[in-house]
């Protein structure tokens, strides 16, 4: 294992093997993001979703996936040309992984795997015996590619750089459109009878960073799913009704258990309920 990825991992300070775990997430991620830069994937496609925001924008929280979107619709794109690529630079960096594409999840959605086994990788980067022992033999390491081949319009990207594991760039959404994107999680996610606390804390996160919200790109998310329709544009006070409309749907005890274990302080979660964010739909402002 190279020492810039033991040095990275040793900066997060891990004690637990979860902690570990998350550590070994998150230095893939970084990899593998420069093997995508290196092999041209940024000319396609962004950046988006929880673990842009993590790395790009320093979201206080841990994301387990690493999400796209191209630049355009192109239903026929695939990611099998760039995972070797994406594989060499991971073994590069010491990293040996497993690295395929796992078919469409949804109809625009193409997916891969990057797969690790996790007890080798804790021996590698000099992690106490005791606590690799602990970890079964067999157990994997798996992070989660995503690429929306079908996106939604009215978004704009920038390049940003990054220095980790070496200094390269990514395209990443604006942060205007990437709080679109979250707030249609909030409004709109289906996710079986849970409560994706996650989607509300990166909420807070862009309120308190004065983020502007972009309408526009919203409304194209949310005409793609069917949650807006007819010919009438989406204004602030149609958003504000569906945002408080959620709020009062919304069970925060659930929202709090999903959260917790990606923060660090738990007391940023003590005055989660529906009268706190009520009162955050005058912090919006809009772009």
């Amino acid at each position: 294992m190279k020492q810039v990825i033991t040095d990275f991992i040793r900066s997060m300070e891990p004690r637990s093997a979860q902690d570990y775990d998350r550590a070994l997430r998150e230095t893939i991620q970084h990899v593998a993001l420069l093997g995508l830069w290196r092999v041209g994937f940024f000319e396609h496609a962004a950046f988006y979703g929880g673990t842009a925001l993590r790395i790009v924008h320093g979201l206080p929280r841990f994301s387990e996936d690493i999400d796209f979107s191209l630049l355009g619709p192109r239903i026929e794109f695939s990611l099998d040309s760039y995972l070797s690529g994406l594989k060499t630079e991971l073994a590069g960096f010491g990293f040996e992984t497993d690295v395929a594409t796992s078919g469409r999840t949804r109809s625009a959605v193409e997916s891969a795997f990057i797969k690790a086994n996790t007890r080798i990788h804790l021996l590698r980067i000099s992690a106490a015996a005791s606590l690799a022992g602990a970890v079964p033999a067999n157990q994997l390491l798996k992070v989660k590619l995503e690429v929306d081949t079908d996106p939604p319009g009215d978004f704009s990207t920038k390049v940003s750089s990054l220095l980790f594991p070496i200094p390269f760039y990514v395209r990443v959404y604006s942060l205007s459109d990437l709080f679109a994107g979250k707030m249609h999680c909030v409004l709109y996610r289906r996710w079986r009878k849970r409560v994706k606390g996650r989607d509300w804390y990166d909420m807070i996160w862009f309120l308190g960073r004065e983020t502007r919200l972009h309408l526009r790109h919203l409304e194209a998310r949310m005409r793609q799913s069917g949650d807006w329709t007819g010919g009438r544009e989406l204004q602030r006070d149609d958003f504000l009704r569906l945002y408080r409309t959620r709020v009062e749907a919304t069970d925060f005890d659930q929202a709090v258990s999903d959260v917790l274990p990606f923060i660090g302080d738990s007391r940023e979660l003590d005055v989660w309920g529906r009268g706190f964010f009520h009162s955050l739909a005058d912090r919006f402002m809009y772009v």
